[in-house]
């Protein structure tokens, strides 16, 4: 049965009203005070890898990746940066894509083994997701995805139905019919160990600008806010909505439904039931190739502040001519008394967020396909 969603809002209205009235201010702060990292670790063989030809990266090693391990996290001394980088930065929430689901080792010929994952792997090994973060981490991946996954430090939380360190298929997931296998939306409930819960949604929209691609945008982000298995994926009492989109909210509003849906739910202008908590906007400095912003966080309940390493003088995780994306890295401060009243106020009045046609812009069309 679907529960209709301004039921759920009421409901939900009525718990954070109870919730930030009850507990004191103290206990929310040790919940809700955390660092998130969201990172497509993927490459791919359009970019300049014979920039420089003594970095071990050419358009050979570009075209192995992306003939025999789909452009994910495989080739290791990027594995090594990106360990390097998670190392120092030990965020409590981790949302990987395009990360190389080591086991598929098995399907790759030996030849192009060196350099990579496959080299060095053998069953029984951690995976990539796993050696990128070191023993102190909890993750559990979309459904028949496992190159997409939600992780949690442990001395954190730990998701709810996960009993070990990695759990393939952890995440709660619906395939749509059309949009290619298992499912790129998903959603994992994490157990705080301060108390409370989180509910994380693990996104990776489809690429492409073609009607079918964003078709199915249209529909993977419906399932995050409107009906993923009978509610929205994003049903928590506090949600992190975290991946790569796929698409610029800002700038792809008029020529991406897509866009335009992420509009009625979390408008880039604010005022909506949902709010970004990463940088966007059509002034919102480029974190993909100097074009768009693709990769994103959204909450309700939470704000902070983000940094995106490799853009605006930040230190990129990887010199060399590898990654297509870059880290979005989000400190989320506690949600306060006043900002939870506000949200509750709205839900309890029906605010929430009518829809109304999307806001067209004349800012320039995408000029390519996206990772």
């Amino acid at each position: 049965m679907t529960i209709p969603s301004t039921v759920l809002r009421l409901s939900r209205g009525l718990a954070l009203l109870c919730t930030f009235v009850l507990v004191p201010d103290s206990a929310i702060a040790d919940a809700y005070d955390f660092d998130a990292i969201t990172y497509n670790v993927g490459t791919n063989d359009g970019l300049d890898h014979n920039a420089d030809p003594l970095d071990g990266y050419t358009h050979v090693e570009a075209a192995i990746s992306d003939d025999w391990y789909g452009n994910g996290l495989a080739w290791l001394p990027a594995i090594q940066a990106a360990t390097s980088f998670f190392a120092s930065q030990q965020p409590e929430v981790v949302a990987f894509q395009e990360i190389f689901y080591s086991p598929d080792c098995a399907t790759i010929p030996i030849a192009y083994h060196p350099g990579f994952e496959c080299e060095t792997w053998q069953p029984g090994d951690p995976i990539v997701a796993e050696r990128v973060l070191g023993p102190n981490y909890q993750i559990a991946c979309n459904l028949g995805k496992p190159d997409k996954c939600l992780a949690v430090r442990t001395d954190f939380g730990q998701f709810v139905g996960c009993t070990g360190t990695l759990c393939l298929d952890g995440l709660d997931g619906v395939n749509i019919p059309g949009c290619g296998s298992g499912s790129r939306i998903g959603r994992g409930t994490v157990q705080l160990a301060s108390g409370g819960t989180l509910t994380l949604v693990s996104v990776h929209g489809t690429s492409g600008i073609a009607d079918a691609d964003r078709d199915c945008r249209v529909a993977q982000f419906a399932q995050i806010f409107d009906d993923f298995d009978g509610e929205p994926a994003a049903n928590g009492f506090v949600n992190l909505i975290m991946g790569d989109f796929n698409v610029d909210p800002a700038r792809w509003i008029g020529f991406d439904p897509s866009a335009n849906l992420l509009d009625v739910h979390s408008p880039y202008l604010g005022g909506g039931f949902f709010d970004y908590v990463s940088d966007v906007g059509p002034t919102a400095t480029p974190t993909y190739l100097g074009y768009f912003n693709l990769d994103h966080q959204i909450s309700a309940a939470l704000s902070g502040s983000c940094t995106a390493p490799g853009v605006d003088g930040v230190p990129p995780v990887f010199a060399t001519t590898y990654f297509d994306h870059t880290p979005i890295v989000c400190s989320v401060p506690e949600p306060t008394l006043l900002s939870t009243l506000v949200i509750a106020s709205a839900l309890l009045t029906g605010f929430a967020r009518k829809r109304r046609a999307p806001r067209w812009s004349d800012e320039p069309t995408p000029k390519s396909d996206s990772a």
